[in-house]
């Protein structure tokens, strides 16, 4: 029940280290040491040992979306996500009637409840409610039919549907009673995400004084910077005890606009996310996204009748690579900002996104290029 991961550079909690061993133990993360240990030795002489990715913000996979509300599809969209390194996620809903968000709660809760010790999928580690408390002006993909002030009364209905899964949610700052929220949701133990908002600076900054400490992929549908009304973009990079989601695909966000953000804040405030749909996974095609049809074609997904983006097809390890290859981060870093950032940013730090000594051992192998090669679940590697 002992093995031990030779590389050549490890993502530990506190520095990257080089050479050496990794140890697992029953399924935990056990010591980093540059001697060999007595024990099985999985040999990946000049990769990259990281923890498993967190993704923070992802609306499904492989033709499975969390607003379908069938647990069958969750977990199936789990066990893909697995495969490309993510071995942690939080399902995310976006802007529909209320009840079908309750639904779609109690789904992920019973997706999370099925599952035994031999499941081989992402980890389900919260629910992510992107929406309803946005603004028209910037709806993105999502219906404005059903958007609304925040109510904190909303959110702890859809709690009790979700066994107490719900971690993080999003709203437009310049909604009336949103710093209120802000504060009441805080204090109930919610991270508050910012977006699909026109808000003012100063609206933006009333909620993070209230409390609010992430913006929701970053540049997309949000008031953006200007030299005199700085929108939430410019709060995003301005504001250092904050935290901004990214969709590093390259069609969301220019590499150039990418590497200004994370100069401004640093890489441990930004928090890669997939924002990932349905087709993900998938061929190019008509899908849906909610109650709108989207087309995927050349790796992005568009509303089929405005063309605006609806969401990506990313997955994490892609966006770690295409952040070293656009020079926006190192390797060590990208891989943080895939896994610690996020995990960190979401209050679930304490479950995933390290390789802390006496943790899951949810661990992805990376070689010299960054391509995935391995990933392990709880100390056992995945064919």
């Amino acid at each position: 029940m002992e093995f031990a991961i030779h590389a050549s550079h490890f993502v530990l909690p506190d520095r990257t280290a080089g050479e050496g061993y990794l140890s697992v133990v029953d399924g935990k993360v056990g010591e980093w040491s540059a001697e060999r240990p007595a024990c099985e030795i999985v040999e990946r002489a000049g990769s990259w040992v990281a923890p498993g990715f967190v993704d923070t913000h992802i609306h499904g996979f492989l033709d499975h979306d969390v607003m379908d509300c069938d647990a069958d599809g969750v977990n199936e969209a789990s066990l893909a996500l697995a495969s490309h390194g993510t071995t942690s996620w939080l399902p995310t809903t976006l802007t529909a009637p209320s009840e079908q968000i309750g639904r779609a709660c109690a789904s992920v809760r019973a997706a999370a409840d099925a599952r035994d010790d031999d499941f081989a999928g992402a980890r389900i580690a919260g629910i992510f409610l992107e929406g309803p408390f946005f603004t028209e002006e910037h709806k993105g993909a999502q219906n404005p039919a059903y958007m609304c002030d925040a109510s904190l009364e909303m959110v702890e209905s859809w709690q009790e549907a979700a066994g107490g899964l719900i971690v993080k949610c999003s709203l437009a700052p310049e909604r009336a009673g949103s710093a209120q929220f802000v504060a009441d949701a805080t204090a109930a133990g919610y991270v508050c995400a910012m977006g699909h908002s026109s808000a003012t600076y100063e609206e933006g900054l009333a909620a993070v004084e209230a409390g609010a400490t992430m913006f929701v992929h970053t540049y997309n549908a949000m008031s953006g910077l200007n030299h005199r009304e700085p929108g939430l973009v410019g709060l995003a990079m301005s504001t250092t005890d904050t935290v901004a989601e990214l969709i590093g695909d390259g069609h969301h966000v220019h590499p150039a606009a990418i590497r200004a953000l994370v100069r401004a804040k640093g890489w441990q405030h930004v928090a890669l996310v997939s924002d990932a749909l349905r087709c993900a996974g998938m061929p190019d095609g008509d899908y849906m996204l909610g109650e709108f049809p989207i087309v995927l074609s050349g790796g992005a997904a568009r509303l089929r009748d405005a063309g605006n983006l609806a969401g990506s097809v990313l997955t994490l390890d892609v966006a770690v690579r295409n952040m070293v290859e656009w020079g926006v981060a190192e390797p060590d870093e990208a891989m943080r900002m895939a896994s610690e950032v996020p995990a960190a940013s979401a209050g679930i730090g304490d479950v995933c996104g390290s390789l802390a000594e006496g943790r899951v051992a949810d661990i992805v192998v990376l070689d010299e290029s960054l391509a995935l090669t391995d990933v392990f679940l709880g100390g056992t590697r995945l064919d």
